[in-house]
C-alpha cells in the first residue's frame, strides 16, 4: 500500500506586486553624463515640478523613496566629478531627482515562487498551546530571471493546520551593507580551489597585509591592472579577485521591517544572475546556542559559488563563501548540530550522487564520501538532498530529489545512523512526492521540488515548488513513513 500523503490547498503564486526599487545606469556612463546635463539644466522650479509628479507617483509604493534616491545619487558621484561638478553645490531637491534617474522598479516575484525551506522560528512568545511559529524561505524570480531569497512567516497549530501571516505592502532591501575583513590566507586557499592564476594572484596579494578591507584589495587590484604587459586572461583573472571579495558582506534590515517584507536581493558580482535555493536549518551547538544558516549558490550567468549565510534574527545576515575543494557543486545542505564535535553537510559534489562531509570549521570541507548513488529508475539520472537532515529517534531523516525518465523530478527519503551517518539504514524503494497533474504545469515542467521540511507533533511536514513557479505543501505520518522506510 502507497504511503498516504497529504497535499495542503495552501499555495504560493507570483506576485508582481512585489516590488524593489534598484539601482540601474540606463545605456552606460555616456548615456548617463547626458541625462545628469539634462537635469543639471533645469531651473529650479522645473526640478520642483518634475520630483513632486515622481513622489507622488512613487512615494506609496515604497518605504522612504526619497533615502533611496539619495543612495542612487551618491553611487554616481565619479560620473559627476567627471562632468567637473561638485556633488556638494547641489540642492537637496536636485540630488534626489538625479537620483530617480538612476532608479528602476523591479518585481522581484512575478515569474517565480518557488523551492522552499521551513524552520521553527526563533520567537515563540505568546502562542497558544500546541502552536508553532515558522518561517518559511522562497526562491523569488522576477524578469530576466534573477532569484532572490524572501520569507513568510506562518503558524502551525496542536492538529498540524498551517496559517500564513498575509505579507507587508512593502518589500525592502537591507538598510545597509557591509564589506568584511578577509584574511589572505583564506582568501588566496579559495582562488587557488577556484583554479585562478598564480602568477596574478601573488601579484595582487603580496601588498596586502595578513588582512585586509574590500578597498585595499580593490587599491592592489587597481594598481596591478596598470601593467601593460598584462593579457586578456590577466584581466579576467583579476576580475575573478574582485568578484570572490563581493561574495563575502553583511546586510541589516531596518526594524521597523516585517519579515514578508525582507529580501535578500543580490548584492556582490557573484550573485548578479540570483541567489538560488537557500536551505535554511536551525542550527543548536554544543553550548545551545542556536543560529540560523542557510547553504545557497551564487550565480552570475556564468559560474557559481556556493555560500553559506548566517543569522540570529532574521534581521542582520553574515554572507560568506564556503571553502574546500569539495564545495564546488550546487545543493549542500548542513545537518542541524555537530555530530562527534564536527560540522556535517550532506553534498552532492559530483553533480549526480549524494556524499556526507566533515569539518571543525564550518566555511572549511575538505573531505568527503560518498553515501547514496541512484539505484532506482526513477532516479537513474542524478540525486540530491531536498533539504538539511532531520533528527529522529530513528535516525536522520534525510529527504531527497531525485530525476528520472523525460527530466521528471521526485522527492525520496533516506535513513541515516544517528552517530554515524555515512551509514544508510534505509531509503525508500518507490518515490515519496511524484508531481500529479495540476503540478507538472509550470516553467520547467514535470519537477516537484524542495529545500527544507519540519517535522512536528509526528507529522512530517513538506513545502516544495511545483514546476518552478508556485509553491505548496504536502504531510506525511511519521510513523507511516518509518514504516516504509523499515519493513517494506
Amino acid at each position: 500500500m502507497p504511503l498516504k500523503l497529504k497535499r495542503s490547498s495552501i499555495r504560493f503564486y507570483p506576485d508582481p506586486k512585489r516590488i524593489i526599487a534598484r539601482f540601474y545606469i540606463p545605456g552606460g556612463d555616456t548615456k548617463a553624463k547626458l541625462i545628469i546635463n539634462k537635469v543639471l539644466a533645469l531651473s529650479e522650479n522645473e526640478t520642483n515640478t518634475v520630483l513632486d509628479q515622481i513622489l507622488r507617483n512613487f512615494s506609496k509604493r515604497h518605504r522612504n523613496i526619497t533615502k533611496i534616491f539619495e543612495k542612487h545619487f551618491n553611487k554616481i558621484n565619479n560620473l559627476l566629478k567627471n562632468l567637473d561638478v561638485d556633488p556638494d553645490s547641489l540642492t537637496l531637491k536636485k540630488k534626489l531627482l538625479i537620483g530617480s534617474y538612476f532608479t528602476q522598479e523591479y518585481s522581484i516575484e512575478s515569474a517565480a515562487f518557488f523551492n522552499p525551506s521551513i524552520v521553527e522560528d526563533p520567537d515563540q512568545f505568546n502562542l497558544e498551546e500546541g502552536q508553532k511559529r515558522i518561517i518559511m524561505s522562497f526562491r523569488a524570480t522576477g524578469e530576466g530571471h534573477i532569484s532572490s531569497i524572501v520569507f513568510r512567516s506562518g503558524i502551525i497549530d496542536k492538529d498540524n493546520n498551517l496559517t500564513f501571516i498575509k505579507p507587508g505592502n512593502l518589500v525592502d532591501v537591507p538598510e545597509t551593507v557591509k564589506r568584511c575583513i578577509y584574511n589572505k590566507k583564506q582568501f588566496s586557499n579559495k582562488l587557488e580551489e577556484m583554479k585562478n592564476n598564480g602568477y596574478i594572484l601573488d601579484m595582487v596579494m603580496h601588498r596586502l597585509k595578513d588582512e585586509f578591507i574590500y578597498g585595499e584589495l580593490l587599491a592592489s587590484i587597481n594598481e596591478v591592472s596598470q601593467d601593460k604587459s598584462l593579457t586578456e586572461f590577466d584581466k579576467q583573472e583579476l576580475q575573478r579577485i574582485k568578484w570572490l571579495a563581493t561574495s563575502h558582506y553583511e546586510t541589516t534590515f531596518s526594524l521597523d521591517t516585517a519579515l514578508s517584507e525582507r529580501v535578500i536581493f543580490p548584492v556582490s558580482y557573484s550573485e548578479t544572475n540570483g541567489i538560488e535555493d537557500a536551505r535554511f536549518v536551525r542550527f543548536v551547538d554544543d553550548d545551545g546556542t542556536v543560529t540560523y544558516y542557510a547553504t545557497y549558490t551564487a550565480y552570475n550567468g556564468h559560474s557559481i559559488l556556493p555560500n553559506l549565510l548566517e543569522t540570529k534574527d532574521f534581521y542582520h545576515f553574515e554572507i560568506k563563501p564556503l571553502n574546500g575543494q569539495y564545495v564546488q557543486n550546487k545543493g549542500m545542505a548542513l545537518f542541524p548540530r555537530k555530530i562527534n564535535g564536527q560540522y556535517a553537510m550532506i553534498s552532492r559534489y559530483d553533480g549526480f550522487c549524494n556524499f556526507i562531509m566533515f569539518s571543525e570549521n564550518i566555511n572549511l570541507w575538505q573531505n568527503i564520501k560518498k553515501i547514496q548513488e541512484p539505484l532506482y529508475p526513477w532516479e537513474f539520472i542524478k540525486i540530491g538532498n531536498a533539504g538539511s537532515p532531520l533528527e529522529t529517534d530513528k535516525g536522520w531523516l534525510l529527504i531527497t530529489h531525485s530525476v528520472g525518465p523525460m527530466r521528471k523530478y521526485t522527492l525520496g527519503a533516506i535513513l541515516l545512523d544517528l552517530d554515524d551517518p555515512t551509514k544508510v539504514i534505509a531509503r525508500l524503494k518507490e518515490p515519496l512526492l511524484v508531481p500529479n497533474d495540476e503540478e507538472r504545469e509550470g516553467y520547467v515542467p514535470n519537477v516537484v521540488y524542495s529545500c527544507g521540511s519540519i517535522i512536528v507533533n509526528n507529522e512530517l511536514i513538506i513545502p516544495y515548488a511545483m514546476s518552478d513557479y508556485a509553491s505548496t505543501f504536502a504531510t506525511v505520518s511519521l510513523d507511516e513513513l518509518f514504516h516504509e522506510l523499515l519493513f517494506r
